[in-house]
């Protein structure tokens, strides 16, 4: 099997810390996959050395504020559209001018961004948790099962707070969320989030980013899609329920394809070979010319 190595890329004034595998497959198509809160480009690592043994490029970074050199200090560092177009600079950076994408969590939701900020460099999508976010706010805004889901963003919106509730008894609410999570991943997330500020860092893209949920006149639409998208989706997911992910079919106006999975959150954990599978299968039913 192929091997992840580290890289460190510098894009829009920072370095930034990631993963690659496959980079010596030159004629291979690229893809890119943007972890979520509270993880590292260390959840990719097995799918990144399987589809580089298929012949792709993989690369994913370690996203802003989880890398130590790309850290701002100030809440608005963190807004949807610098996140996004750190993405953009890092495939500048290796040459990746058309790729595929694959995104989890917040990650899910900077893939969505991408596709109506940056249509023209995302060549398919897989999402994985995060429904489209039009479907994803106004599910938040209609539906009560939804809208207690998500109470959690209140808080992760506050100042300090979070971090102390995150934090308490030797980071009980963090471990009890990587309860599904390998000792190695566990490990280095431990070591990223015991480093200063990193913590806060990540908890800025909620404080950054209230606009994202907003309804009326203040609403941040995105819009329909025409990628060939894959949404993976666990029925058990305490975050995101059913109502936002079927109304994500609205959006849709290109190939689409839902997988259900009886798995929780941390989808590629909990079910590694299914969603393994399903990503291959997306990647090979959609070449780039």
């Amino acid at each position: 099997m192929s091997e992840c190595l580290m890289l460190e890329t510098e894009a829009n004034g920072m370095i930034f810390r990631g993963r690659t595998a496959g980079l010596d497959n030159l004629s291979g198509e690229p893809v890119i996959f943007l972890h979520g809160f509270p993880e590292t480009s260390i959840m990719w690592a097995n799918l990144m050395a399987k589809l580089a043994d298929e012949g792709y490029r993989c690369f994913a970074p370690d996203q802003r504020g989880y890398s130590p050199g790309a850290r701002p200090e100030k809440v608005e560092g963190y807004a949807y559209r610098e996140l996004a177009s750190d993405v953009v600079a890092m495939a500048d950076a290796l040459g990746f001018q058309r790729f595929h994408m694959v995104g989890h969590d917040w990650g899910s939701a900077i893939g969505w961004i991408m596709l109506y900020l940056y249509p023209n460099r995302v060549h398919s999508w897989t999402a994985m948790s995060v429904p489209h976010m039009d479907a994803f706010r106004s599910a938040i805004a209609d539906n009560p099962d939804q809208r207690k889901r998500s109470q959690y963003m209140i808080l992760f919106m506050m100042p300090d707070e979070p971090e102390k509730v995150l934090t308490a008894n030797n980071s009980k609410v963090l471990r009890d969320l990587w309860s599904a999570i390998p000792e190695n991943q566990l490990e280095e997330y431990l070591t990223v989030f015991s480093q200063p500020m990193a913590l806060t860092a990540a908890l800025n893209w909620y404080r950054a980013n209230p606009a994202l949920l907003k309804q009326g006149d203040q609403a941040i639409t995105f819009g329909s899609v025409s990628h060939p998208t894959l949404l993976i989706w666990g029925n058990q997911d305490l975050a995101v329920g059913r109502v936002a992910v079927e109304q994500t079919r609205q959006y849709m106006k290109g190939q689409f394809r839902l997988i259900e999975l009886n798995a929780g959150h941390w989808l590629i954990q909990e079910e590694p070979e299914r969603v393994h599978d399903e990503i291959l299968r997306h990647l090979q039913s959609n070449r780039m010319p």
